[in-house]
């Protein structure tokens, strides 16, 4: 004969065992929208880096780096240049030129242009899909400027040959220039060439165009502001929503300037006639450096048909 106190036992632990289950089932569909929150972790972005100060070595590096950290966030689905600068540091540009250059073959980039992006400024920006201008801005003036002792390179009495002519004679110094002229405009014409109504020849005048004039001439794609270049970069990489995040890397080496770091330079302050050890600089920026008379020796602009 069966116990009562089993049959009992056995009843209310079948009771509780439906019970669990079911609490299982209800706990499991409230916790799962916040367990897909929690998967989803950070929401699509969009980066925007301003370069607005005069580019030398160490802004470069600095907006560099940043361009770096953006290139591997998974997170960040696009970037925008917010560009006002007339250029400066032919090495620096070039530098940039290459980090943008990489970080467009893996994300859209797009470019707003504020008061200019003109010489080693403008080179930054050709790889962007799109160049958004105002119709104030200013864009182009594809050239080099070498400056150099106003008494030439001339001999002096030295230990060595090279030392005469620091480190490189009358003709190697044209040479260079010429060089970096050839490969800042073939640069132009590998990244905008089939958009640009005018010929490498005139490229390589290094014209300066303004907002309407430039969308004209293939060297910028729309009138827009920042919030049009936002606009098209979201639309590039498939976005509809998006948090937009500001970075302006250049502040760092201008406030390690202000601390009295070493090497660090702002761009009210770049030392394009404080020669020091380096007597030659090679810029790309739009005008003549303070200091030099563009019609000596000592600013030169190569602009002869690349």
């Amino acid at each position: 004969m069966e116990n009562p106190i089993d049959r009992y036992v056995a009843t209310a632990l079948r009771s509780y065992t439906v019970l669990a289950i079911v609490g299982l089932v209800i706990g499991a569909t409230i916790a799962a929208p916040f367990a897909a929150g929690v998967v989803s972790s950070e929401p699509d972005r969009i980066a925007v880096v301003s370069i607005d100060e005069t580019i030398t070595g160490t802004t470069a590096q600095e907006t560099i780096s940043r361009l770096r950290q953006l290139r591997t966030d998974g997170s960040v689905k696009a970037v925008v240049l917010r560009i006002s600068s007339p250029g400066g540091s032919a090495a620096a540009s070039e530098q940039l030129y290459l980090a943008v250059k990489r970080l467009a073959d893996e994300k859209p980039v797009v470019t707003s242009v504020g008061q200019y992006a003109a010489s080693g400024a403008y080179y930054t920006a050709i790889p962007s899909e799109e160049i958004y201008v105002t119709p104030a801005s200013i864009v182009g003036h594809v050239g080099v400027i070498g400056t150099a002792p106003s008494d030439g390179l001339s001999a002096q009495s030295t230990t060595g040959a090279d030392k005469a002519h620091r480190g490189m004679t009358r003709d190697q110094y044209f040479a260079a220039l010429e060089s970096m002229k050839r490969a800042f405009v073939g640069a132009v014409m590998t990244e905008r060439g089939d958009r640009l109504s005018v010929s490498r020849g005139t490229v390589a005048e290094a014209s300066a165009y303004h907002g309407g004039r430039a969308v004209q001439t293939g060297y910028a794609d729309e009138i827009g502001g920042l919030e049009s270049a936002i606009a098209g970069a979201a639309e590039q990489a498939g976005l509809s929503n998006y948090r937009v995040d500001y970075y302006n890397p250049a502040q760092l080496a201008s406030l390690a300037s202000l601390l009295g770091a070493n090497g660090s330079v702002s761009g009210e302050t770049a030392p394009y006639t404080d020669r020091g050890v380096d007597s030659i600089h090679f810029l790309m920026i739009y005008g003549t450096p303070d200091g030099l008379d563009a019609n000596t020796t000592a600013a030169r602009e190569v602009t002869a048909d690349a």
